[in-house]
C-alpha cells in the first residue's frame, strides 16, 4: 500500500487515548504540527465521555467500536495487544493505515517493524498495518545501527533499566505511593509489581519463557533481528525494572565483524539520527534517565573499546520509552507514510 494519498490535512484516531502513551501521542502531534484535519479519540467503554485537550480544543473520547474507522487515514493504536487483535482489522478495513504500538502484529510476517532512523524502508511494504517496536528494541537500535552499518554487529548483551512508566501510568503511581508511604513511616503496598519497587531493583520484565528468558528479553531478541534484516545476529537481554519514574537506560556490549575505535564510535554516533553524545566522563557527562525524560533523542555515552574480545565495544544509553520508545516513534513512521 505505501505511502497514503497526499492531501493537506489527514484524519487521525488515536486508540486507547486516555492512557500513558495515548497522552504522550496527543503532545507528539500537537509538537512536531501534524496535519491533521479531524481527530478522533477512542477508548474503552469506562473511559468513553472524558474530556481531553488538543491544540487549544476540547474533544470528547469515544468508546472503541468496529464502527469508529469511518473516514480516518492514520489510526494510531496503544490500547493493548488484544484490543489491537479486535479493532485494528477494521480500521483497515475501513481504509486506515494502523500504527500499532502493542506486540501483537510485531512478528507477523507480512507486518513491517519500523525504527524510521533504522530501516525506514519497511514502512512502505506494509499492507495497512506498521508495528512499532518494544520500547527497549528501538532506545538500542538508534545507536546499534550507523555502528551496525559500518562494523557488522555479529553480538549483542544488553541489560536494561527499565523506569515505571513502561508499565503504565499506575505502575507510576505505585512508586510515588510507596515513597510517600515510606516518608510517613507507613506500611508500602504493592499491587502492579512482582515485588516492591521503592529501593529495589526488579529482574523481571514480562513473563518467563520456556527458555527462562522473559518475553521482553525475547522482543529485543526476535525485533533486532527482524529489523536489521539478520538471522545471524545473537542477542542476549537482561530486562530489569528500576525506581525510576521516566526513561530507559541499558548497557549494551556489541561483538563485530571488524574493530571499531572509540574514536570511531564517537564519530559514528555523533551524526547518526536520533543519537546525542553525552560522553565526558571527566566532566562528569554520561547519559541519565532524568535527562533523557522528555526528550525524543537517544542519549549515549560511557563508550568504549571492550576489554573482553578483540572486537568488542561497550556503550552506556537512555531514552524516554514514552516518547522515542513509543508515541514518537509511530508519529515519526506517519510522517514517513505523508512525505
Amino acid at each position: 500500500m505505501g505511502k497514503l494519498q497526499k492531501k493537506p490535512a489527514y484524519n487521525v484516531a488515536v486508540a486507547g487515548a486516555t492512557g500513558a502513551v495515548g497522552d504522550t501521542f496527543l503532545k507528539i502531534l500537537e509538537e512536531r504540527n501534524f496535519p491533521i484535519a479531524e481527530l478522533k479519540l477512542l477508548a474503552s467503554a469506562r473511559s468513553a465521555g472524558k474530556k481531553l485537550r488538543f491544540r487549544g480544543k476540547e474533544y470528547v473520547v469515544e468508546e472503541m467500536t468496529h464502527d469508529s474507522f469511518g473516514g480516518v487515514d492514520i489510526a494510531l493504536f496503544s490500547a493493548g495487544g488484544s484490543r489491537s487483535l479486535e479493532f485494528a482489522p477494521s480500521a483497515v478495513k475501513a481504509g486506515a493505515v494502523v500504527i500499532d504500538n502493542s506486540s501483537a502484529f510485531r512478528m507477523e510476517k507480512d507486518v513491517p517493524l519500523v525504527v524510521p532512523e533504522v530501516n525506514p524502508e519497511d514502512a512502505f511494504t506494509h499492507k495497512g498495518i506498521i508495528a512499532n517496536p518494544n520500547c527497549t528494541t528501538i532506545i538500542m537500535l538508534v545507536p546499534l545501527k550507523p555502528l551496525h552499518d559500518y562494523a557488522g554487529i555479529k553480538r549483542v548483551i544488553v541489560s536494561s533499566y527499565q523506569s515505571t512508566s513502561g508499565a503504565g501510568a499506575m505502575a507510576m503511581e505505585e512508586l510515588k505511593s510507596q515513597t510517600k508511604a515510606w516518608v510517613k513511616g507507613e506500611p508500602i503496598n504493592v499491587e502492579h509489581f512482582a515485588h516492591q519497587i521503592l529501593f529495589n531493583v526488579i529482574p523481571h520484565v514480562d513473563s518467563f519463557t520456556d527458555n527462562w528468558y522473559t518475553k521482553e528479553e525475547m522482543k529485543m531478541y526476535n525485533e533486532t533481528r527482524k529489523m536489521l534484516h539478520s538471522d545471524t545476529i545473537s542477542v542476549s537481554a537482561t530486562c530489569v525494572r528500576v525506581p525510576v519514574l521516566t526513561a530507559h537506560s541499558e548497557s549494551v556490549f556489541i561483538e563485530t565483524e571488524r574493530k571499531i575505535s572509540r574514536e570511531k564510535a564517537m564519530e559514528l554516533l555523533s551524526s547518526a539520527p536520533g543519537v546525542k553524545l553525552a560522553d565526558d566522563p571527566g566532566n562528569k557527562t554520561y547519559p541519565m534517565p532524568i535527562d533523557a525524560a522528555g526528550q525524543d533523542l537517544c542519549l549515549v555515552g560511557r563508550i568504549r573499546e571492550d576489554i573482553s574480545c578483540d572486537n568488542g565495544l561497550s556503550f552506556w544509553v537512555s531514552g524516554d520509552q514514552l516518547r522515542k520508545g513509543a508515541a514518537t516513534n509511530a508519529v515519526q513512521i506517519a510522517e514517513l507514510l505523508i512525505k
